[in-house]
């Protein structure tokens, strides 16, 4: 009897040390669920343990019923869930995924495809306990909501170097993530619904892993910082973090939200073969696909899946909510890379060969189907400003990277950086202009800092040594780049302020000053990011289109 009481005793003690000790057990931490056992693992540079617990489950698997449905709740466990494997990816063109990797130096297996891949990673210093209370990044991972995973990212540098919690969340992609029938049988952001549920996830359990869960920021970077953004406009996150960080992505960005959701879902139809006369049945035949059929729909696809405005999630437009000012009222920070459409993004939607050199014509081909709406006279006026002064298909090729970096990222960030501002909240804008050793072994030397090279840095990429690697040469400037982003970053995290002791101060941005830091090999405080462009597009450009319009209303016959 005396025996089973001891142990009865003992085992919360040994719980309790397993949780606390930075050592060789692996630690083991008590969720609303249950019991999961991480691993400690070294992160290069420093003797700072981290804990990492890989794979949670924070929803139930969405299939059977659950497909194209919002997600529901992980149930409890029993015993000790192992948590030292990646999750599963969520369905999404595996080929892409190695791709992408390549294209930004990372050494990286990609994890098997599942439609069961609702699950988070969690980064944690290995002394941290409950009574911490340690600040908290969510990040969201980029792939034009097509594509991505948790496992593309380690949180350990995050957290040995800068004492936060880091967690790397997945959400259902593509056609199981934001297929919209426009009604009641889908009404769709089944995806953005994923993240709302972490997020929540997160308020329930993080304290447990020695983190603040009044203390969260939402980041993202591309998809992510889109996807971000977007949470700062849906009523449903209220209370859910206290600040956000949107990277080379905002809501407004058109691509990403269908005005009309059904003209894709009969896309969808078409590829999967489930062309039917009700939106009701083209569900219930969506959700009898194969996982085999769904990649290669996935794989043929040639449209964006995005945000709906379903009057619940999104009650309205992202471009009407912010100048209405109906947005969270949480400190921001936004920025930009100084080549966002470089390499890797021209790479899948330039034709073959465009970085040899252009002409006039495909750039325009290529406009035309980044802008749409623009194909009878915008594109034709945005495309002579850009080339006025170019002479060799150099040139335009130059001009055609900066022509679609800016559509797509750059001018669409300002604006939106202007609307926080405009709404009452602290806005930090970033360019970052640093160009590494790490990539120049593949890519041309016209690329500058491409679209996504902020990420590997802010996260302390350098300093990766688990599952995944920078495979270039990593130089002591990077290394101090990577030291400097990841103050930065960590304290927004912590305080809603990147600013702290011993790096440039970076004020906040304003209609009036437009101040921004640039993030290069030394940090710059400037003003009015790309103003000429700026000017171009918010004034020069109107007033162009309202001459060609009075023109053509003063035709004979019109």
């Amino acid at each position: 009897m005396r025996t089973a009481l001891f142990i009865v005793y003992l085992l919360p003690a040994l719980t309790a040390i397993a949780e606390a000790t930075p050592g060789s057990v692996d630690p083991v931490v008590s969720l609303k669920n249950g019991l999961i056992r991480g691993e400690n693992v070294m992160v290069k540079g420093t003797e700072r343990r981290v804990k990492q617990y890989l794979g949670i489950p924070f929803a139930l698997p969405p299939v059977g019923p659950l497909r194209l449905a919002a997600p529901q709740d992980a149930e409890p466990w029993e015993g000790e869930r192992d948590g030292t494997h990646q999750p599963p990816m969520c369905i999404q063109d595996p080929e892409l995924v190695v791709k992408i990797a390549k294209s930004i130096s990372m050494q990286y297996t990609p994890a098997e495809l599942s439609e069961d891949c609702l699950y988070l990673n969690v980064y944690t210093p290995a002394e941290a306990t409950k009574r911490d209370k340690l600040p908290v990044m969510v990040w969201i991972h980029g792939g034009g909501l097509a594509m991505g995973a948790a496992s593309q990212y380690d949180g350990a540098p995050l957290a040995a170097y800068e004492n936060i919690v880091m967690v790397v969340i997945q959400y259902r992609l593509g056609i199981l993530g934001f297929l919209s029938t426009g009604d009641e049988h889908a009404q769709g952001n089944w995806g953005f619904l994923d993240q709302l549920a972490a997020l929540r996830w997160v308020q329930e359990n993080i304290e447990a892993f020695g983190g603040d869960p009044q203390t969260v920021t939402v980041a993202g970077e591309s998809a992510g910082g889109i996807s971000a953004s977007i949470l700062t406009l849906s009523p449903q996150a209220k209370g859910l973090f206290q600040r956000a960080i949107f990277q080379s992505g905002v809501a407004t960005l058109g691509t990403y939200t269908a005005k009309h959701p059904l003209r894709h879902a009969k896309i969808v139809a078409n590829l999967t073969g489930c062309d039917r006369s009700s939106t009701e049945e083209l569900v219930q035949c969506l959700r009898g696909q194969s996982k085999d059929e769904l990649v290669n729909a996935t794989k043929k696809m040639k449209i964006f899946l995005g945000a709906v405005v379903d009057g619940v999630f999104l009650t309205d437009t992202a471009e009407e909510l912010l100048k209405r000012k109906e947005v969270l009222k949480v400190p921001v920070m936004m920025g930009i890379t100084n080549h966002e459409f470089g390499w890797m993004l021209p790479q899948n939607f330039a034709p073959p060969g465009w970085e040899n050199g252009m002409n006039r014509e495909t750039v325009l081909a290529v406009l035309n189907m980044f802008n749409p709406a623009g194909a009878s006279s915008a594109n034709n006026l945005i495309v002579d400003e850009y080339m006025k002064y170019a002479k060799t298909p150099e040139d335009i090729r130059d001009a055609f990277t900066e022509i679609i970096g800016d559509l797509l990222m750059t001018l669409p960030v300002i604006k939106v950086a202007g609307y926080h501002s405009d709404a009452g909240v602290p806005v930090y804008m970033y360019e970052f202009v640093y160009l590494s050793e790490i990539y120049k072994h593949n890519r041309p030397c016209f690329v500058k800092a491409d679209h996504a090279d902020d990420v590997g840095f802010m996260f302390g990429g350098c300093f990766w040594n688990g599952h995944i690697k920078i495979t270039g040469n990593i130089t002591k400037e990077d290394e101090g780049i990577c030291r400097t982003m990841m103050a930065y970053w960590s304290n927004f995290t912590r305080t809603g302020s990147p600013n702290g002791p011993g790096h440039v101060t970076w004020p906040q941005y304003d209609r009036q000053k437009q101040e921004y830091m640039e993030l290069g090999l030394m940090q710059t405080v400037k003003q009015k990011l790309k103003k000429d462009r700026v000017h171009f597009a918010t004034v020069i450009l109107p007033q162009q289109l309202e001459q060609l319009a009075a023109a053509v209303a003063a035709e004979p016959g019109n």
